[in-house]
């Protein structure tokens, strides 16, 4: 295990930006820079954080973490479905096939909670029965278990904003995805969702809910993206609760309920993140990925630009 006075050494080689010459066009996202090459895409993940989908920081290790979990997660689920991964020569880094990228996030939902407009608990409270076209029970109480998982789809985020909440029949007679592709998906996405609960049960988490996008590589159903991160998933420690009665997070909610707790709402410039916390941050990310993978944590040699440019040298387009 990584230990505190390594991370705090490590935060000023944080990797946040990545800048690799004949790589082709650099689209970065919020956490990682995607290079195009012809069919393939490039995708590093870099220690850039986000929380509220808006604030950028920095957290040593995190990139690795995301990376590495993804690709320990789409071996454990490649019998499922196929995945975009074609090679991970880096710590950082997944070279992946080009996807046609399905217009919908798929949401999964084994509990009952959230404070958002758009949680299944806000509009339960508000008297919602059959919010996203998914019956509820009744006399549910915040964080219970569901009966079973459910799908809450939404159009992808644009912005750092989901556009809004969709059901099955919007979603394929709104021609967004068909019929049969449409009963593929939610087949795979409760497939996976449960061998998640299983691996995380095991590691004395809870996998809470979860994130997945889809898309079509030569016309089949593939999982692209990262898959069961601290940054996609919400995760809970089995068991434990804080102060306040709520389960105790595992994932960047951590992060998160530090931004409010400074009264940072999203907007203007967020606070600067103390040395400690970065570290509490990172090492929180490690545990994830030791207590699901059992493995431990090997992070890669400095500095990063410079390794990843080698790592990836066999990989140069073809012109």
């Amino acid at each position: 295990m990584i230990t505190e006075n390594q991370v705090l050494q490590a935060i000023p080689d944080v990797l946040t930006e990545v800048n690799l010459t004949g790589f082709g066009e650099k689209i970065s996202g919020k956490v990682r820079d995607i290079y195009a090459n012809g069919d393939q895409r490039i995708l590093i993940t870099t220690d850039r954080v986000s929380a509220f989908d808006r604030v950028l920081g920095a957290i040593p290790f995190k990139g690795q973490v995301l990376n590495q979990l993804s690709a320990w997660w789409f071996e454990q689920t490649k019998d499922i479905i196929p995945n975009h991964v074609i090679a991970v020569p880096d710590p950082n880094v997944t070279i992946g096939q080009e996807a046609e990228s399905l217009p919908v996030e798929v949401v999964v939902r084994g509990y009952i909670t959230g404070v958002t407009s758009t949680s299944l608990w806000t509009l339960y409270q508000q008297g919602e029965r059959n919010p996203y076209g998914v019956p509820l029970p009744e006399g549910l109480r915040k964080n219970d278990p569901l009966p079973h998982p459910v799908i809450t789809p939404t159009t992808k985020a644009t912005g750092g904003a989901h556009d809004e909440r969709l059901t099955r029949d919007e979603i394929v007679k709104g021609g967004l995805v068909d019929e049969a592709l449409w009963q593929q998906v939610e087949t795979a996405a409760i497939a996976i969702f449960q061998r998640g609960q299983a691996v995380a049960k095991k590691a004395s988490l809870v996998l809470v809910d979860t994130k997945y996008e889809f898309g079509l590589i030569d016309g089949k159903l593939a999982l692209i993206d990262e898959i069961h991160t601290p940054d996609s998933s919400r995760y809970w420690v089995e068991g434990a609760f804080g102060a306040d009665g709520e389960p105790e997070s595992f994932d960047k909610e951590f992060l998160r309920r530090w931004f409010i707790q400074q009264g940072y709402k999203g907007e203007g410039m967020p606070p600067t993140m103390p040395d400690e916390f970065i570290a509490q941050v990172a090492l929180r990310y490690i545990a994830a990925f030791e207590k699901l993978t059992g493995a431990a944590f090997v992070p890669g040699e400095m500095p990063y630009n410079e390794r990843i440019a080698r790592n990836l040298a066999s990989y140069q387009p073809v012109h």
